[in-house]
Order: C-alpha cells, then structure tokens, then sequence
C-alpha cells in the first residue's frame, strides 16, 4: 500500500540522511514535521522543504528530555489532528573496542539514551494518537525505525551503536505484533554506511566507499511511503539470514576481512 501524502514526523532531521528524506517528501507534497536538537539547521532544512513543494514545521527537542519530548508532542497534537508516519531516524554512534569500554559504560549509556530509549519515549507518545486515528477515520499510522545493515552482520568496534539499534528493532517487531491489527505498523530500515557527519567522525572511512546521504533518505521515504515491513540490502538479507544458520563460521570467516579493511583503509587515509 502506497500512502497519500500527509503528515510525517521525523527525528534527527537537521542534516544528513533525515534532511534529504524531509527534503524528498516535501518533493511529494507531505507536511514535514523537523525534529532535532539544532533549532538554525532545523531552519535551513524546512526553507529546503518548503522549496521543494512541501510544508515544513521545526520542532526544537532534545529527545533524551522526557518533559522536552511531551512538551513537542502536545505542540505537534494540538497542530496535527493526525500523524501519519514517525521516523524515528535521530542517531549517534560511537567505534570503539570493547576491551576500550571497561571504564566506559556511559558511551553504552549516551547510545541507548538517543538511539533506542529517545525513539521509544517518542513513539509512545505519540502512539495514542496513532491508535486513536485509526479507530476514528480508518487511517492507519506507521512508525519507521531507521538502523544499520551492521546489525545484520557480526560487525567489531560498534558494540554500542549496535546494541541499540539492536533493542531497537526488537522494540519495533513486538510493536507491530502487538498493534499491527490496530492499525499501527512499522518498518525498519537497514542502511549500509552512509557519507554523513556522523561517519565522518571516524577518520579512516574518508576512504570509504559509501551510500550517498540522498540515496539513504530514498530508504526512509520508501519505508514512509510504501510502507514495507522491511527495507534492506541483498547483501544485507543474506548476511543475516547466514548468522541466522552458522553465527560462529559466519563471524570467523567474516571478522578477519573487516580488520584488514581498516587497515586498508588506514593506509589509504594517511597516504592520501
């Protein structure tokens, strides 16, 4: 089912994947609803909106804030007599070793603080009204969980980020066990490595081959949209439907070949 355009709210839409994913739904006539922490990008991102045929809102929250996050919600409810879509994309990431971690556990703590618990706290808040949508007019709301191929594969170094996005994505399978028949579903998106400010951190992948921010916001505007339950690489369906059948040979045959890619992609970084 391809949904009409409406009205999408979308986190961490100041810059990167979700900026170019408000960007090409405003393209397609939806009311964009901007959510992140950074009031002036939050601008700049709905003058881009608005530019391209579509209404934007900006919607200054820190989603780690319990009384910030229901402060926004009554503002989009009062606004909005309905939500069609939540994307619940706002991320940060953190490389490091675990043996690294040992005296570490706020970066456990930081990651899980946005990545699953922000877009936890923001979906049940939102999620009475997409419940009630339904039962009023029949519309059905969706919820669109933006996390990473890495989690599809026995990635090193993200134990955090990937911890995460892990809880999240079981967060948003029991989401539609339990409300799917109320008309409430979701999708999660698994995307690969994307060229953004948050990969940038990381100096070795300025050698990287990766997706393009534009290319990744199609992704979210697929799960939006079309409203698949699931949208992801081959490589990625393969690699997981793998370490679903030989965890232990998939993770010794494939951990080797990441450490040499990064030290690869070191030499690379300093030669260039």
């Amino acid at each position: 089912m391809t949904a009409r355009p409406g009205v999408a709210v979308l986190t961490g839409s100041s810059s990167g994947i979700g900026a170019e994913a408000a960007v090409q739904l405003g393209r397609r006539g939806w009311t964009v609803c901007l959510l992140a922490r950074r009031a002036d990008e939050l601008a700049a991102v709905a003058l881009r909106v608005r530019e391209a045929g579509g209404t934007a809102h900006v919607h200054p929250v820190d989603l780690t804030d319990d009384a910030d996050v229901r402060s926004v919600v009554d503002t989009l409810l009062a606004e909005h007599s309905r939500v069609d879509v939540l994307v619940n994309n706002a991320a940060r990431s953190i490389r490091r070793p675990i043996r690294e971690s040992v005296d570490r556990l706020h970066d456990y703590e930081r990651t899980m603080a946005v990545n699953y618990l922000g877009a936890v706290r923001l979906t049940l808040a939102l999620l009475p009204r997409l419940l009630e949508q339904e039962r009023v007019d029949g519309s059905r709301g969706h919820v669109v969980f933006s996390s990473t191929m890495s989690t599809q594969l026995p990635i090193p170094l993200f134990s955090a980020y990937l911890g995460s996005k892990a809880a999240l994505e079981s967060f948003a399978r029991s989401l539609l066990a339990e409300h799917g028949h109320d008309g409430v579903t979701t999708t999660v998106v698994h995307v690969p490595m994307v060229r953004t400010p948050m990969s940038g951190a990381t100096a070795i992948y300025a050698a990287m081959p990766m997706m393009s921010p534009e290319r990744a916001g199609g992704w979210l505007v697929h799960a939006a949209v079309d409203r698949p339950t699931r949208v992801t690489s081959l490589g990625g369906a393969v690699s997981e439907a793998g370490m679903s059948v030989l965890p232990g040979v998939l993770t010794k045959v494939f951990t080797p070949g990441i450490r040499r890619m990064d030290r690869r992609l070191a030499r690379r970084t300093r030669e260039d």
